[in-house]
């Protein structure tokens, strides 16, 4: 299988690796294409092909890749605001698409790609690793096996600490429109999560959101009123826990640093810049087509860093803690390991509360991305009991949470998943996910 790869910041390394190392005996990457030609070049270094190396295009040469190289698909790892146009392009020019989740970030970007998929037939996987994380898989195979029942609501809470959740205010997610928020760009793990394990779909949104830490405000009661525009020649950079060091992180410096006359992106801008219009705290109620109800919560500035998540069923309850990070302590993240990390609880009624061992993997992401990538580059990996492929509809479904969230706050009101899909005349099927 022939692949190419558009956007070669730091998130493509994932699918490069994939397809030109660990599965290099089935897959052939044939293409790299940017917008910057120096994050271009250290990606085309990365990969050992011998001979003239891989194949290089710039981003106003995307339709010359895929008409010189010919790949059966194209990865998509660019920011989330262009992902349309290349899922687009790609299948217009023949090609199945892979892409970085969300698919997209916003309903006239989604109807455009679902018009696109529906008029050339072409397949486009979104790429929910979460779904492959062994506790969570474990979350869906106890739902499953009916041990808690039919499940009436859930209780999920998502905790960003104040390096990673900080991340996301000084680079391009900051601005609503061009990430859609983190109801959009992060959250749409967690819907997605949501709509898997319950195995249904949402109804209804209503949410409440704001910025109440990373704000100007802030900044002045941390003593960092004469902060500067980025925390690269900051004046009271020494002086900021949330500072961002590129110098201090070589792969940093060589993707953005080294490489920011070419396109002017700034990867360390200030925090607490007035501009920026995404929230840090946000609470959503949904309702499912099922009748399941979900409350979810995520803060960007929490203390420490991981997930809560509890199933109400007519049986019993299921509960998950996993704890990413304790905290922030002189500087450096204390992250969680072991056993310790992560708790699972099933509590039937008329039985006492089992603590079950939790299923455990190697790898990032919790053990999920090697998994996953065996599913989508090992043609051999063979059936999947757990449905964790996701396709364009499972996509959808998973950006309609965070984009009617986004639009509950704008109005102040619940968002009705029918009328909200048919005033942007979109027709989407409803999801039905089956496992076994």
């Amino acid at each position: 299988m022939k692949y190419a790869i558009v956007g070669t910041g730091s998130r493509h390394k994932m699918f490069r690796g994939a397809v030109a190392d660990t599965y290099a005996d089935k897959n052939d990457l044939v293409g790299l294409c940017d917008i910057n030609e120096k994050r271009l070049a250290l990606s085309a270094l990365a990969v050992d092909k011998g001979g003239n190396g891989i194949a290089t295009y710039r981003a106003e040469q995307f339709g010359e890749m895929i008409d010189e190289q010919k790949p059966n698909t194209v990865i998509v790892t660019v920011p989330d605001y262009l992902h349309h146009d290349y899922i687009i392009d790609a299948m217009r020019r023949g090609c199945d698409v892979m892409t970085e989740k969300p698919m997209t970030i916003d309903l006239s970007k989604l109807k455009a790609i679902l018009d696109v998929q529906k008029e050339t037939g072409r397949k486009v996987t979104v790429t929910f690793n979460y779904r492959y994380t062994p506790a969570r898989t474990q979350i869906k195979d106890i739902l499953m096996s009916g041990a808690i029942g039919d499940v009436t609501a859930v209780s999920f809470r998502w905790y960003l600490d104040r390096v990673h959740g900080a991340d996301y205010f000084r680079r391009w997610h900051r601005y609503k429109n061009q990430s859609g928020g983190l109801l959009v760009h992060k959250s749409t793990h967690h819907f997605d999560l949501v709509n898997w394990w319950l195995g249904s779909s949402p109804t209804n949104v209503t949410a409440h959101g704001s910025r109440a830490f990373y704000q100007p405000e802030m900044a002045k009661q941390m003593g960092l009123s004469e902060r500067g525009p980025r925390c690269y020649g900051c004046p009271v950079a020494e002086k900021c826990d949330l500072r961002l060091d590129l110098m201090a992180d070589e792969a940093l410096r060589e993707l953005y640093l080294d490489a920011e006359d070419e396109d002017g992106y700034l990867r360390d801008r200030c925090v607490f810049d007035e501009d920026i219009t995404i929230e840090d705290t946000m609470q959503v109620h949904a309702t499912y087509a099922n009748g399941a109800m979900l409350n979810y919560t995520l803060c960007a500035y929490s203390p420490w860093e991981g997930l809560e998540v509890k199933f109400y069923g007519t049986k019993g309850e299921l509960s998950h803690r996993h704890v990413e990070v304790h905290g922030v302590f002189g500087g450096e993240r204390a992250k969680a390991e072991g056993s310790e990390a992560m708790t699972t609880t099933l509590y039937v009624a008329g039985k006492p509360a089992e603590d079950l061992p939790v299923w455990e993997g190697a790898g990032a992401h919790g053990g999920a991305d090697p998994v996953m990538l065996g599913y989508l580059f090992d043609p051999d990996m063979g059936h999947d009991r757990y449905g964790r492929g996701s396709t364009h509809i499972d996509g959808a479904w998973s950006i309609l949470t965070g984009i009617a969230a986004n639009a509950s706050i704008e109005r102040n009101e619940t968002v009705h998943i029918d009328s909200f899909l048919s005033e942007h005349g979109i027709v989407l099927p409803k999801k039905e996910w089956k496992f076994g």
